[in-house]
C-alpha cells in the first residue's frame, strides 16, 4: 500500500443524473493524493486525451489515470465490439490493480453506466467489492447505479440536476466539463 495508507477503505457511490459525479471522484483524487495516497482511477466509456483530469494526471504525485473506452458515445442498445474490447480491457486492469495491493484508492468511474450499458456485468463488479482489501477506499461513479450497488455501499451520494446550462444551448466548456 501507498504510505501512510488508510486503516479503513470503504466503498463510496456517486450517482444521480446531474453533473458533477466524475468531479466529486476526482476531487477525493486529489484529496486523497495530498495526503500521501496512492490513487488508480479507470474511466470506463471514455477515451479522449482533451479531458483536463487526463492532461494533468501524470503530474500529479501518485495519481493514475488510464481510460477504456472511445472517444465515441457507446450505443446503449448494441455497443460496438470495439467499446466491449475497451471495457474488458480496463476492467481486467482494474482487477489486476486490486490484486497487486499497490493503490490505498480505486475509482471506477462511469462503471454504473457501463453496468447499464451491458459492457461490464453486475456480478463482477459485485465480486470486486467483495474482493477489495479492507483498507482500499472504492469509489464507483455514473448515473443509474444498480441497487445492488448502492446496497453495499457505504456511502452514496446522488447529484440531481436542478438547473443545467445545456438547456440554454451552452456546450460543454473545455476546463470545467471536460
Amino acid at each position: 500500500m501507498g504510505d501512510p495508507g488508510l486503516e479503513l477503505g470503504l466503498v463510496q457511490v456517486y450517482t444521480g443524473t446531474g453533473k458533477g459525479k466524475t468531479t466529486a471522484a476526482l476531487g477525493a483524487a486529489l484529496r486523497a493524493c495530498g495526503h500521501g495516497l496512492k490513487v488508480w482511477m479507470v474511466q470506463f466509456m471514455k477515451g479522449s486525451l482533451d479531458y483536463g483530469e487526463v492532461r494533468i494526471a501524470a503530474k500529479v504525485p501518485g495519481f493514475t489515470l488510464i481510460q477504456a473506452g472511445l472517444p465515441t458515445f457507446v450505443d446503449r442498445t448494441a455497443p460496438s465490439e470495439e467499446d466491449l474490447c475497451a471495457a474488458r480491457e480496463g476492467w481486467a486492469k482494474a482487477w489486476e490493480v486490486l490484486r497487486a495491493g499497490t493503490h490505498d484508492v480505486l475509482i471506477l468511474d462511469e462503471i454504473n453506466v457501463a453496468v447499464d450499458y451491458g459492457l461490464v456485468p453486475l456480478e463482477d463488479v459485485l465480486r470486486f467489492i467483495e474482493a477489495k482489501p479492507r483498507t482500499t477506499e472504492l469509489i464507483l461513479t455514473g448515473r443509474g447505479a444498480h441497487r445492488e450497488l448502492i446496497d453495499r455501499a457505504d456511502l452514496v451520494s446522488e447529484v440531481v440536476e436542478i438547473k443545467h446550462h445545456y438547456q440554454r444551448g451552452v456546450a460543454g466548456r473545455r476546463g470545467i466539463e471536460f
